[in-house]
């Protein structure tokens, strides 16, 4: 695993700061997978039933954080009697490595697929480097 893969943390509920929430829904943490290439950095993250419209994605200094909320979908004319599926929002939060671009950073949502691509500063890309004999 490479320096800039290792830096890409990402923060688990404990780790956040602690704080009243005033919303009484459930807050999952999305499972995400964390690619790297020799230009950039791609974040997979499952967000189902989140709209485009309903997704928001900040960057805070090095903090990216991922919030998105759901539509409740209630049937008329039905009681839940019996629920195995649990609603609620998402957020996760993962700490940027100081060679992210964030002026490039471009987000897609494709059924209920989050990919974020997170290109490397220039300096931070790998280079081969020749050698010359005399």
């Amino acid at each position: 695993m490479s320096t800039q893969t290792q830096e890409l943390e990402a923060k688990t509920p404990a780790a956040l700061p602690s704080a009243e929430r005033t919303n009484t829904r459930r807050i999952f943490s999305p499972r995400a997978d964390v690619y790297e290439t020799p230009e950039e950095i791609v974040v997979v993250a499952e967000l189902p039933g989140v709209s485009e419209e309903s997704l928001d994605i900040t960057l805070e200094n090095r903090e990216l954080t991922i919030r998105g909320t759901v539509a409740t979908a209630v049937p008329t004319n039905y009681r839940l009697i019996y629920n195995e599926y649990g609603e609620g929002d998402y957020e996760r939060r993962f700490v940027l490595a100081d060679s992210i671009d964030r002026n490039g950073i471009v987000a897609n949502l494709k059924n209920g697929v989050l990919q974020l691509r997170l290109p490397k500063v220039k300096e931070a890309l790998a280079r081969k480097i020749s050698v010359k004999a005399e």
